[in-house]
């Protein structure tokens, strides 16, 4: 690229396939006047203002493109180089199971909404799934390492791994689509995203059964590594909710560390779910699960709360229910959080977000399931029975995950 910027007054402007700007490289005169049209970082190329249709010819081919412009528009710019960046490793995914997840229902409910369409204009109609597996249908040309017909897991956020976030190995944080939530996502036949997403599934897991770990357990797997790190053996863990994401917790927790672990949940079903996959203590939520986990806790409450559901009144006796300098971790949501300032001065309790988890961690999660220490409860439905599972999910009759099977 550099012979293109040789030329006086040029500018370099890298976009993505949609036209959003991703870099630009010029001195201060161009930069001045690239402004005026928004050609900046985040900005997006407008065509009718640079009076060209250079950057579709650099998107469709991909490679570097010397564009002339209007020298009305462009305020003495005598040239512009766009280098249009698609994704260089797209893989076409054909469906072998999407999770239905409660972030599903709160779509529906558009909690999502002021996040990802606050105009209420630009998002739907929206195909919903974000917990994707199956198998490899085409590849692109640059794509190493995976060849169709490969099993595989997705992880949720498609990013292109150069901004910082995911130099930093944050790629939840990422600048990219969240396809299921921004973007079309899997409850469907085929799902366009990245090879960078992708991990290969070892041959003891099918897809079918394992795509709910790509949101629901990689959130809980690493919300419950999060905890693991901190709790010592004589240390306890309280549980709140052993449904969907909470008997995976479960599962972790015991994988990783010696602490005891209560659960809390007000149906007797997921109460059962939990003890088969390694709680010690089970608390009914019937008005009393507070008192009943300070009385297993010597009266000061958990080192660690992991609360699954985040409303209906959770996030209160989370909080009652941990000790001071201890965490109390927000997995599932809902609700507000309402503590007064002082209370976490005197107490120095901590409050932790979780947001799915990293690339890496899905893997590690994939490692537990691969070794049988981690095992997912799904009951599956078809593509087209989607609403029933919407609606099974809403009223509760799912132990486990309900997963689509295209």
């Amino acid at each position: 690229m550099g012979p293109l910027l040789s030329e006086a007054n040029a500018l370099l402007v890298l976009t993505d396939a949609e036209g959003l700007v991703l870099e630009q490289i010029g001195d201060l005169r161009t930069h001045i006047a690239a402004r005026s049209i928004h050609l900046i970082r985040g900005g997006k190329w407008d065509e009718a203002a640079i009076g060209t249709n250079g950057i579709g010819t650099a998107i469709r081919s991909g490679r570097p493109t010397l564009v002339h412009a209007s020298e009305h528009f462009c305020q003495g710019i005598k040239a512009w180089t766009c280098a249009a960046a698609p994704i260089r490793d797209p893989v076409d995914q054909h469906i072998g199971g999407a999770g239905v997840c409660r972030t599903d229902l709160h779509i529906i409910e558009g909690i999502w909404r002021p996040h990802t369409d606050p105009s209420g204009t630009a998002l739907l109609p929206l195909i919903m799934g974000h917990e994707n597996a199956g198998w490899i249908e085409e590849i692109g040309p640059e794509v190493e390492g995976f060849r169709k017909g490969d099993p595989v897991i997705v992880h949720p956020k498609v990013t292109g791994g150069t901004c910082i976030a995911c130099r930093r190995g944050h790629d939840m944080h990422g600048e990219g689509k969240f396809p299921g939530l921004d973007s079309n996502g899997g409850y469907a036949e085929l799902l366009h995203t990245s090879a960078r997403n992708l991990i290969a599934l070892p041959k003891t897991l099918a897809p079918k059964d394992v795509a709910p770990y790509a949101d629901a357990g990689l959130t809980a797997y690493r919300a419950a590594k999060k905890a693991a790190q901190q709790l010592l053996p004589d240390q306890a863990a309280v549980v709140i909710g052993a449904g969907g994401l909470g008997h995976i917790g479960i599962q972790v927790l015991r994988a990783m560390c010696a602490a005891r672990i209560i659960v809390v949940d007000i149906s007797d079903t997921s109460l059962s779910l939990a003890a088969e996959h390694g709680a010690d203590h089970l608390v009914k939520a019937d008005g009393g699960e507070v008192e009943a986990v300070l009385a297993l806790t010597g009266g000061k409450g958990a080192e660690a709360v992991l609360d699954f559901v985040g409303e209906k009144g959770t996030t209160k006796k989370g909080l009652d229910m941990t000790r001071p300098a201890g965490s109390y971790y927000v997995i599932g949501y809902g609700e507000e959080i309402r503590v007064p300032t002082v209370d976490m001065v005197i107490t120095e309790k901590n409050i932790i977000g979780n947001l799915v988890g990293t690339w890496a961690e899905l893997t590690e999660l994939m490692a537990l399931a691969d070794r049988g220490l981690v095992e997912l409860a799904t009951k599956h439905y078809r593509l087209d029975q989607a609403n029933q599972a919407l609606q099974d999910l809403h009223h509760g009759k799912i132990r486990g995950r309900a997963v689509l099977v295209p």
